[in-house]
């Protein structure tokens, strides 16, 4: 079957003082599974990952480097900063990836044979999906949208980058575009980047730039 390309498209204008945010996803990584907080490092693509996400917001005028504390998430974020002559990244437990638990390292076949329930609910209804031994998606979601308001609340007015993992940004876009069936799931490649913008408690969507890869 052929990926669906999807071309970014503007969805909202973001107020003149916002923060404007750029969400990164962080590089390719040898492990494919469900890598969770296995600190497991970029491999050779996941390097070239984050030069293309670097090459995209280098004149972006960022004034901060956000990311997750994980090994994946720190190189790319080191490597937009470089770019972007940001001095340094902060470090935001908020921007962990989830907690799989019990499915950690595992493959989408074995996490559903694991426990077919929990992992149906996480397929299609994530608002009431919990990973086995792990962390609810609810909760994660709550956790990224506290990690990004208090960015918003830093970077009044300013634009800044922030390097996490796919399950995390589509939280958050599921929180935006009040999504909670299987779409949530939706294509986000590696060092794919997703404008937003934050003002105050309000999160909105500027730019999505989604394509086909899973």
């Amino acid at each position: 079957m052929a990926e669906r390309l999807l071309v970014p498209r503007p969805l909202q204008r973001p107020p003149a003082d916002a923060c404007q945010l750029y969400l990164v996803r962080h590089g390719t990584t040898a492990l494919g599974c469900h890598r969770g907080r296995r600190d497991v490092p970029l491999d050779a693509q996941g390097y070239q990952d984050a030069y293309d996400a670097a090459e995209r917001l280098a004149y972006a005028g960022l004034s901060a480097v956000y990311t997750g504390p994980l090994r994946r998430t720190i190189t790319t974020a080191q490597i937009i900063a470089e770019m972007a002559g940001v001095p340094d990244v902060r470090i935001l437990a908020g921007l962990n990836n989830l907690d799989y638990g019990a499915w950690e390292g595992l493959t989408a076949e074995e996490a559903a044979l694991l426990d077919p329930q929990a992992y149906a609910r996480y397929q299609s209804a994530p608002a009431d999906a919990v990973c086995p031994m792990g962390e609810g998606l609810s909760d994660a979601q709550q956790r990224i949208i506290a990690a990004l308001q208090l960015i918003g609340s830093r970077h009044t007015g300013e634009a800044v980058a922030a390097v996490t993992h796919a399950v995390m940004i589509r939280l958050v876009l599921m929180k935006v575009s009040h999504v909670e069936d299987e779409s949530w799931r939706r294509s986000l490649r590696q060092g794919a980047v997703t404008e937003l913008w934050l003002r105050n408690d309000a999160i909105g969507l500027a730019l999505s730039s989604e394509d086909g890869n899973r």
